[in-house]
């Protein structure tokens, strides 16, 4: 019997669902050996890639449409989830960041279902290098910017229970120096692939996407979500920021960013009705 394409969204779906539960029970686990987490993150990780590469499978039906590129809202959001997903897997090997896998694992989930509630195609010629690469970019700097904003907000969790003292299993988080010293990591990684496609953007707009640079909703609340990460960054190096303020502008930069891409396809294509 043959599965059904529909049947692949909801497969990796419920893999994504199974091993964020798993992560997440693993978490308060007391007493564990360290070999015995070491097996079980290895175990994690290939569950993970193989969930990954059916989710790409899906990504390929639903963006490659007749030759044609479809960025409407549906398959962007399971793209950016399925980037996100890919960002955090690299990052794992070096980091271990506490609840942060489940928590993206979660948030993934409705993205790989978004091309089946959001059905309406919107396919593009955009198929030149320049294109891609500006999209690729663009996707990796939104990825950063949502696993940055995930990790402030456990940063932010952390500090609150470490004052008030109820933080249990401390020794499973890493330090709040080391949690802080990850997020700036992403984020400078973050800054350099907005500022990229940023320029992409304004210089070579008709190159790209075959029209010159308007100032639209999107543009203006890109280049809001850039200054303010901007004035984080020199924030950071100037004045040591860290903790509650720089989660701050974290977070308010990445809502200026969903305002931007998600907010603004969401108006257009489901409110308005307009590509």
């Amino acid at each position: 019997m043959m599965i059904s394409e529909y049947s692949y969204y909801f497969i990796t779906a419920f893999l994504y669902l199974m091993l964020g539960i798993r992560d997440w029970s693993s978490f308060n686990e007391i007493g564990v050996k360290p070999e015995h987490i070491e097996r079980r993150e290895r175990s994690t990780r290939i569950f993970l890639l193989v969930a990954w590469l059916i989710h790409i499978q899906l990504l390929h039906q639903s963006v490659v449409v007749n030759n044609r590129l479809d960025f409407s809202i549906g398959p962007s959001l399971s793209l950016i989830a399925a980037t996100t997903v890919a960002m955090y897997w690299l990052i794992s090997f070096r980091h271990q960041m506490g609840l942060l896998r489940p928590v993206i694992l979660f948030l993934a989930i409705p993205g790989v279902l978004a091309p089946l509630i959001f059905t309406e195609e919107k396919a593009v010629n955009y198929s030149g290098l320049a294109f891609k690469v500006h999209v690729m970019v663009s996707l990796m700097a939104y990825s950063l910017f949502g696993i940055a904003t995930i990790h402030a907000l456990f940063i932010r969790v952390l500090e609150k229970r470490i004052l008030s003292k109820t933080l249990t299993h401390i020794a499973r988080w890493p330090s709040l120096v080391a949690m802080d010293a990850i997020l700036f990591q992403m984020l400078w990684i973050g800054f350099i692939f907005l500022t990229g496609t940023l320029i992409s953007g304004i210089f070579f707009s008709e190159n790209i996407f075959g029209k010159p640079l308007v100032l639209s909703h999107k543009v203006v609340f890109s280049f809001l979500s850039w200054l303010i990460y901007a004035v984080l960054m020199v924030g950071r190096l100037n004045y040591g920021w860290r903790g509650r303020r720089a989660a701050l502008f974290v977070e308010s930069g990445f809502i200026m960013l969903v305002l931007a891409y998600v907010g603004s396809k969401f108006v257009l294509e489901v409110l308005l009705h307009r590509s």
